[in-house]
């Protein structure tokens, strides 16, 4: 049985990851994940990067940013393949923020067809939620679909 080689070319990298080599150095920049140089100065990843790189994928998947991410991958080692107890713990911090989204999101959803705060005032709905356009107060858009907290 051959062993697989501990590091990796950009180009395995990208196969394995799915994530582009223009997203790669990219991360690299970020200091999402660490890369060795060749004497030729050609990149070399580490094997753990393939977990770091799904790990940032998840993270992405549920919208976090990358700097959210940045400052939770900054907790572990540069070398250090996230554990599932890692994305657990990690995970945890996201928790409150995320339940956030899903419920701005649901009510946006159960809002989609009634007035929306836009000051138009054409629908007859917007007499009873946006009375007198009282939520201009709140600034311009409309301000039932921002986040609770975002009404200024």
């Amino acid at each position: 049985m051959s062993k697989l080689p501990s590091l990796l070319t950009i180009g395995e990298v990208a196969h394995r990851s799915g994530v582009a080599q223009t997203a790669l150095r990219f991360y690299e920049q970020r200091g999402l994940i660490a890369t060795t140089r060749t004497s030729g100065n050609q990149r070399r990843y580490d094997r753990s990067v393939l977990r770091r790189l799904a790990f940032i994928r998840s993270a992405q998947r549920v919208g976090l940013s990358l700097e959210q991410i940045s400052e939770a991958l900054a907790t572990l080692p540069a070398d250090h393949a996230p554990t599932k107890s890692d994305w657990a713990r990690l995970s945890r911090r996201w928790r409150d923020e995320l339940d956030a989204r899903i419920d701005g999101l649901q009510r946006l959803r159960d809002r989609l067809t009634g007035c929306i705060g836009c000051g138009c005032l054409s629908l007859r709905t917007c007499a009873l939620h946006n009375a007198d356009d009282k939520l201009a107060e709140f600034g311009p858009g409309a301000p039932l679909l921002r986040p609770t907290g975002d009404r200024r």
